[in-house]
């Protein structure tokens, strides 16, 4: 999906079948209790997600918070006009009221003053300086939690990525993509290396599901 020469319809497609794999993996859930102590201690939030894709995880993230009783404000950012207009429709069915900025982390600055960024499925597309660029841009961003779930390398994320997109899509490009993304991801412990480089000391960096990790730092 980073070819610019990229079919729309197979763009459109791609970014469905993440919006599943998103559901599958749970993100809404790793991002929630972050979300919901922030929300109890400052009362409206405004959240920030970056390189968001379809918009299904800020979507979803905002239907949950109103089912509790959260106030938040909800914008996301991508550098595809496609993805942003499938984030637009997306969250115009729902009825979440959302608000899009077309830019690039690695070269245009964030906007800033959120109570949380998050970010997911970004930073396996990243060589190690740029992935340091774009976690320090993004915890500039944040008053509070920065929150970053990605892939990570191992064995069995290898095998779930071959056979799970086989599985849930057609699309050709989720079924490439997903072994590709995987030997690109980062282990734990080389994010957490790269954290560091980029000043988010303390960052805590946990296993999540399936194989999955979970960035959390929250600015002191």
């Amino acid at each position: 999906m980073d070819d610019p020469s990229l079919d729309e319809r197979e763009h459109r497609r791609a970014l469905r079948a993440l919006s599943l794999l998103n559901r599958v993996s749970a993100v809404v859930s790793s991002y929630a209790p972050f979300v919901e102590r922030l929300a109890r201690e400052r009362g409206t939030i405004r959240m920030l997600d970056v390189a968001t894709g379809g918009g299904d995880v800020p979507v979803a993230l905002a239907l949950l918070a109103a089912r509790r009783g959260l106030r938040l404000e909800m914008s996301a950012c991508d550098i595809s006009a496609v993805a942003l207009a499938q984030a637009a429709s997306h969250a115009a069915q729902a009825g979440v009221p959302i608000t899009l900025h077309r830019c690039d982390v690695l070269r245009t600055p964030l906007p800033s003053g959120f109570d949380i960024v998050t970010c997911g499925l970004f930073l396996h597309h990243l060589d190690e300086q740029p992935t340091v660029g774009a976690l320090r841009a993004m915890a500039a961003a944040t008053t509070g939690w920065l929150l970053v779930s990605d892939l990570r390398r191992t064995r069995i994320g290898m095998a779930l990525a071959w056979a799970v997109p086989r599985v849930v899509s057609r699309s050709r490009i989720v079924r490439t993509d997903a072994v590709l993304s995987v030997r690109g991801a980062y282990s734990i412990g080389e994010l957490r290396g790269l954290a560091d480089d980029a000043g988010l000391h303390g960052a805590a960096i946990n296993p999540a599901w399936p194989q999955r990790m979970l960035l959390s730092w929250r600015r002191p």
